[in-house]
């Protein structure tokens, strides 16, 4: 999933890209409240990291002004502060949660999995598509009963193509979600959706990974 991290602290920045990509996550960083707000507005995010005491236009008014627009893309905000107040503050703009420095990493990344579930519709805590469940928490998949073992390349890709079964998608917008860039040569996509194909449908004899001609790829919601 796509993560946009907005933090002035350029060590603090990096080190959660780090974790975070490690954990599958594609993220970009921002370091001034106006460049966040930008890509908050522009980006196609699934969960924002805001900090609060930023540059040039604070987190409270990148949330603030996110609402105003109707974007409703989950935010949590990292903060020093750690006031009953300040924590209210953030949560009355419009937050969805709010985590106080120093914080615990794993704590993080439970957090951020948790609002990418809130909407039970589209993030339910374990994916399917017919007998092929991830379960994006405890990081395992699984066809039917026999468990397989993905690289983390391999499972943010199926993850991506999990929430997005029976919807044909681009090689662009997965190299944007799963390998954060468009600047990688777009042939990878194809090669780990092979890889993909070996272990997912091969052995089992299904084909829920399909190429559409000259649009992208779907993930079939029956299991293939």
């Amino acid at each position: 999933m796509r993560v946009l991290v907005v933090e002035d602290e350029r060590r603090m920045a990096a080190a959660l890209q780090r974790g975070l990509q490690a954990e599958g996550f594609a993220v970009d960083l921002a370091h001034d409240g106006e460049e966040g707000l930008h890509l908050a507005r522009h980006g196609d995010y699934d969960v924002v990291v805001l900090d609060i005491m930023l540059p040039r236009l604070s987190g409270y008014n990148v949330c603030k002004q996110l609402r105003a627009e109707d974007n409703w893309v989950p935010i949590l905000m990292l903060s020093a502060k750690d006031g009953e107040y300040d924590m209210a503050d953030g949560l009355d703009l419009g937050a969805d949660d709010y985590l106080t420095k120093p914080f615990s990493y794993v704590v993080l990344v439970a957090r951020l999995r948790a609002l990418l579930r809130r909407d039970a519709g589209r993030r339910p805590a374990v994916l399917t598509a017919g007998d092929l469940s991830l379960d994006p928490a405890r990081r395992k998949v699984h066809r039917g009963e026999t468990p397989v073992e993905l690289t983390p390349r391999e499972f943010a890709l199926l993850e991506y193509l999990m929430r997005r079964r029976d919807e044909v998608v681009s090689k662009a917008e997965i190299l944007e979600h799963v390998w954060d860039t468009f600047d990688t040569d777009p042939n990878v996509v194809e090669v780990y959706v092979g890889y993909l194909r070996r272990k997912l449908d091969g052995p089992f004899g299904r084909n829920s990974l399909q190429t559409v001609r000259g649009a992208g790829y779907r993930l079939a919601g029956d299991g293939g």
